[in-house]
């Protein structure tokens, strides 16, 4: 008889966690799962990801709508309501809910409701609201709390027309005029849905531009097409304090201006959730925005502790932690199969939307890597001309002697999905695969992803010593 509750313990019941959970399961583990929500799924499900997805594609679709002579004639009169739209978007979440449920009771893995503490290399207390709590024993313990929206001391929080990534989605009025400081992703994704239903946007950003880590082409796109939509951006501005009443918002900037709107949206990152966790009881520390220190198989310095999602910092996106989880559940039964992470994708998911894997243009130059670049604009695409989605680029930077693929980048519709046929690609390069993989290959007429054979042939007919 053993003295262990269960061979795999895993606090956080988010997308790390799941996976992990999952696949200890599916393996022959003992797996339990704790989590503070009364619900699983996470701040993906209930605050991050899936939320601001779904109103995202609400807005597109009201965009669309608008935008159609056809519809626009039998439309109604009157603009949308942003609560209005959140109602739609809140929709998606129950969904989400019951199918996640699911997998945990397929699977037999008991989720427990309460705040999980570490006490000891394989020990952990369940803190349960409103009865006693309780101790368990695990052979394997893996973290995966997520992360919340980071919060400067001195601004007030509590105030109702100030908000964060997660409060944003409670807020139950249309302002006319929204600050949003920071344009990281999540400012520029709501600074671009904002705009399309018609509110006044004040984008701050403390950078030079836009998404710095994007090819230069595709962050001034996106500066260009916000703009175009309304959005005031404003760059190298940092704020100085902020003074919030009952009649509005004031940003006090270093440089002296003074933005007024009638509320705030504060985008300056997110923080591991690893305050409470217990961590000096292990010996463990997090860094300064509470991320853990993990090895490339989410291992932490102590054994028999793992780690993974936002919890560990970059790159904090879904589909990575998915990703972190199983391979921190492999590497406890001893089948690690490399680093956990490796060429994740970008996906930003702002009207229009941007994604890109590999390198860009300056980074390649930096390097003094020779490349050469193909381009494919939708508005030439015949997809493009039948949707109505015209904005945008596929664009591939490639060795001119190779044709090797070094990098994807996209801006516009289906961005998201459009880039993982370049991703394969660049992972096949060694098999034999290379650009010319576009221009060989037959694409369904007419597609999105069409835009491969277009871009390719671009780039190849740039190449004077070589013909399509």
């Amino acid at each position: 008889m053993t003295d262990y509750d269960c061979d795999t313990l895993v606090i956080g019941a988010g997308p790390a966690g799941e996976s992990a959970a999952m696949d200890a399961a599916k393996h022959g583990l003992r797996t339990m799962v704790v989590d503070a929500r009364q619900q699983v799924g996470g701040a993906c499900t209930h605050l991050g990801t899936i939320p601001s997805k779904a109103l995202r594609a609400a807005v597109r679709d009201l965009a669309r709508f608008s935008s159609t002579p056809l519809l626009r004639d039998l439309s109604r009169d009157r603009p949308v309501s942003y609560p209005e739209l959140l109602n739609w978007a809140g929709s998606v979440i129950g969904k989400q809910v019951r199918m996640r449920n699911n997998f945990y009771l397929r699977n037999r893995v008991p989720v427990l409701k309460g705040r999980a503490e570490l006490i000891g290399p394989q020990r952990v207390r369940v803190h349960y609201p409103g009865r006693a709590s309780e101790e368990l024993r695990a052979r394997h313990i893996i973290l995966a709390t997520g992360s919340r929206p980071y919060r400067p001391a001195d601004v007030d929080f509590d105030h109702p027309r100030i908000y964060d990534s997660d409060t944003i989605l409670d807020m139950r009025h249309t302002p006319s005029k929204l600050l949003i400081y920071g344009a990281g992703v999540i400012g520029c994704e709501y600074a671009s849905i904002f705009a399309a239903i018609g509110i006044k946007v004040e984008l701050i950003n403390w950078r030079d531009r836009l998404l710095e880590f994007l090819d230069d082409e595709i962050s001034d796109a996106l500066t260009y097409h916000l703009r175009q939509h309304g959005v005031m951006v404003r760059h190298r501005e940092a704020y100085q304090r902020v003074e919030a009443d009952g009649g509005g918002i004031t940003l006090h900037l270093e440089s002296g201006k003074q933005l007024h709107g009638d509320a705030l949206l504060w985008c300056q990152g997110r923080s591991g959730n690893t305050e409470g966790l217990g961590l000096e009881n292990l010996g463990l520390s997090a860094d300064h925005r509470g991320h853990l220190a993990v090895d490339e198989h989410c291992a932490t310095e102590v054994e028999s502790l793992y780690a993974a999602g936002d919890v560990i910092g970059w790159p904090s996106l879904a589909s990575a932690a998915y990703h972190q989880g199983r391979a921190a559940s492999e590497a406890i039964r001893g089948q690690a199969r490399g680093p956990a992470v490796r060429d994740v994708a970008t996906g930003i998911y702002t009207l229009p939307e941007i994604s890109s894997v590999g390198r860009t243009e300056r980074e390649l130059t930096e390097a003094r890597t020779p490349y050469e670049v193909g381009r494919a604009l939708f508005k030439d695409t015949a997809r493009g001309q039948i949707s109505g989605e015209d904005v945008g680029m596929l664009k591939l930077l490639f060795h001119p002697a190779t044709l090797e693929l070094l990098g994807v980048h996209c801006f516009g519709a289906e961005a998201t999905e459009i880039i993982h046929i370049g991703q394969a690609i660049m992972e096949q390069q060694g098999q034999g695969n290379s650009l010319r993989y576009f221009v060989d290959t037959t694409f369904n007429y007419p597609t999105m992803a069409e835009a491969y054979r277009i871009a390719a042939l671009n780039g190849l007919n740039r190449l004077s010593h070589r013909s399509p």
